[in-house]
């Protein structure tokens, strides 16, 4: 792993790293960050944003664990502007992580999402579950 990498998380597995502190997802997105960059756009910030505030997943985590974890993120995400738009997946929403992974160059696109995991036609970026990343990462270490 080079200091270069650049690691786009979708939603979904964002928010289980904040609310399984052990879970797979969280270790990946630790690893990941202590490994390269974790490259956000407005548009996915904003989008974990809006699924945090979520009332089913207050049961999960707190309001202040939602601001302390959002801040963090977007402190240490290095921000994207996304120029290109992509229509590639069946939820026009996950086309966002998409667009984000080829205007950052990203390295990887962690998810559990069928549809970000299928192949296709942008710049080749590895696209990978979270448990996939660990198992990377780790041959690496």
């Amino acid at each position: 792993m080079t200091p270069d990498e650049g690691f786009v998380f979708d939603t979904n597995v964002l928010v289980s790293a904040l609310a399984f502190p052990g879970s797979t997802p969280r270790r990946a997105f630790d690893l990941a960050a202590g490994r390269g960059a974790i490259l956000a756009s407005s548009e996915t910030l904003l989008e974990l944003h809006g699924t945090l505030r979520r009332p089913k997943l207050a049961r999960y985590f707190g309001r202040a664990e939602q601001e302390i974890f959002l801040a963090a993120l977007a402190r240490e995400a290095i921000l994207v502007e996304v120029t290109e738009r992509l229509t590639l997946c069946r939820d026009p929403r996950d086309d966002r992580f998409l667009e984000l992974a080829a205007a950052g160059h990203a390295s990887h696109l962690v998810s559990g999402d069928r549809d970000l995991l299928e192949p296709r036609s942008v710049p080749r970026h590895p696209d990978c579950h979270p448990g996939s990343l660990l198992e990377e990462l780790g041959r690496e270490s």
